[in-house]
């Protein structure tokens, strides 16, 4: 009996994972709406989904090399190329973790989390600024302490519970926060880009995946504004109120 050359079914079996990495990739596409990825559509969209061009487009990458990547043709997409089409996608952790094994690529690492605290010299310097609004967040921007000032100028973040007590929430989705800083849309632009820059550094986790999920659906501003990448430096300076 001949026998077969080894190259063969490796061969094949490499064909047929590219086709399956490209027929996921064009199914998440189908399934995601414009409105879900920030996109404005006119009346007469014929498409279900994303086209290809807007999927490139907000994940960074060449329209012509997205479409050979869908039809299984011989690319290798990068680490961080498939970590933005997990982004652009709107991929659950399920899903990304699918996305990587299918283009044969070790997906980066999910930190571990350790609960967020506030120590005691903290707490202490916050009390102490008596005339002066301060708090702390977290790593997703929660507010987990704050001064008396701040409650007098902002509100009492206290009776704020889960994603509520979130600056980037706040900022977009609290008419008392818009209403009071008088150059609301600077500081709301500001805000979005340095949050994307922190977000950078937690790829896949979870929380801020759940939070920009919430946020692109309860904030008109934060939807159109979120797929447009900016990002800046950690958020300081004077308000305006």
């Amino acid at each position: 009996m001949e026998s077969q050359p080894h190259a063969a079914p490796t061969r094949s079996a490499e064909d047929s994972r590219r086709r399956e990495l490209g027929a996921f990739l064009r199914s998440r596409r189908e399934r995601l709406t414009p409105s879900a990825a920030g996109i404005a559509t006119g009346l007469r969209r014929r498409t279900p989904g994303l086209r290809r061009e807007e999927v490139a487009m907000i994940a960074g990458v060449g329209t012509t090399w997205y479409t050979w990547l869908e039809q299984g043709r011989e690319v290798r997409p990068s680490v961080e190329v498939l970590t933005a089409l997990a982004e652009a996608l709107r991929l659950d952790a399920a899903e990304q973790q699918h996305l990587f094994i299918l283009a044969d690529r070790q997906q980066p690492e999910r930190r571990a989390v350790a609960p967020e605290k506030v120590d005691g010299p903290l707490l202490h310097m916050l009390q102490s600024l008596v005339l002066q609004p301060a708090y702390v967040v977290g790593r997703r921007w929660d507010v987990l302490a704050w001064n008396p000032a701040a409650v007098a100028v902002f509100g009492d973040y206290g009776l704020l519970e889960g994603d509520a007590r979130n600056i980037v929430h706040m900022v977009f989705t609290s008419p008392h926060h818009r209403h009071l800083l008088v150059d609301w849309e600077q500081l709301a632009r500001t805000v979005l880009a340095s949050f994307r820059a922190t977000s950078a550094r937690y790829v896949g986790d979870p929380d801020f995946e759940r939070l920009i999920e919430l946020m692109t659906r309860s904030s008109p501003e934060f939807r159109a504004w979120w797929p447009q990448r900016d990002v800046a430096h950690r958020l300081s300076g004077v308000k305006h109120v």
